[in-house]
């Protein structure tokens, strides 16, 4: 038997038709294939339920690093939300096994070495980090997501101070800005601040902000790459080999998109 393929997959966001679309299109074989998504696994979409049950259902074939979507469905479940409309989670949340599905999705990280030269990561690598920085706070987070204090980390994940990383923050603050930089940010600025305003595409910010990729990071080295999704208005356009946008907006009608890690090819689904 061939050694199989290695895939990773953009923001998936519940479409579960597009989801199985693509793996057909790209003939995926859970039986040597192995597909990693780079988080909002859920949300928006049309059918999250059938999303989770069939991704947990690959087994070790699959796995995940944890969107800002996935997070706020498991504190919605937890009652530290209410559901929103838009985010069609209700037959998720309603679901006979939601239970096992939120056991199964707490086990997953904020960011993962898919190998020594390659990060995945929901929304980016902040540029004060190394890639070694960022899988030891996941680590720590992913900790306490798999633990029993897991619902009080959720009532305390929310919010967007701090704006930047300093190795004094408190426990509690830390551990909000690893939850910030690894699902929710897009822009920062030159002195390292987060910015949570702005949503769109580059050609549109000021020029106090930049995309956390074009900020210099003397932590990464020229061979690593990071693989993220999160930002649909970006389309994928980095300009650069070393960053690799996955979220081509699908559950906003546009394109999924789907990597073939193994051969450097993209295979895109349009919506």
């Amino acid at each position: 038997m061939s050694k199989g393929n290695t895939y990773v997959i953009g923001d998936i966001q519940g479409c579960y038709n597009g989801l199985r679309q693509i793996l057909d299109k790209a003939n995926f074989d859970p039986a040597q294939d192995k597909l990693y998504a780079v988080g909002d696994l859920v949300a928006r979409g049309e059918d999250s339920l059938s999303t989770l049950r069939f991704l947990k259902s690959l087994g070790k074939s699959f796995s995940s690093v944890l969107g800002n979507h996935d997070l706020h469905f498991l504190a919605t479940l937890n009652g530290i939300h209410k559901p929103k409309k838009a985010d069609n989670l209700e037959p998720l949340l309603n679901a006979n096994d939601v239970h096992e599905l939120e056991t199964w999705l707490r086990q997953f990280p904020l960011a993962l070495r898919l190998n020594k030269k390659t990060l995945i990561v929901h929304a980016g690598l902040y540029p004060l980090w190394s890639l070694k920085d960022v899988v030891a706070l996941s680590d720590e987070v992913s900790d306490i997501l798999k633990g029993p204090d897991y619902v009080a980390f959720l009532d305390t994940m929310y919010g967007n101070t701090p704006v930047k990383w300093n190795s004094n923050l408190s426990e509690e603050e830390r551990r909000r800005f690893t939850v910030n930089a690894c699902t929710r940010m897009r822009f920062v600025s030159q002195d390292g601040e987060l910015n949570f305003e702005n949503k769109s595409h580059p050609d549109s910010a000021t020029d106090e902000i930049k995309p956390w990729f074009e900020v210099s990071n003397s932590k990464l080295k020229p061979k690593h790459r990071v693989i993220f999704g999160h930002w649909a208005a970006l389309a994928g356009e980095t300009d650069s080999s070393q960053f690799i946008g996955l979220d081509t907006g699908y559950v906003w009608g546009q394109t999924l998109t789907l990597l073939n890690d193994t051969t450097g090819e993209l295979i895109t689904l349009s919506a």
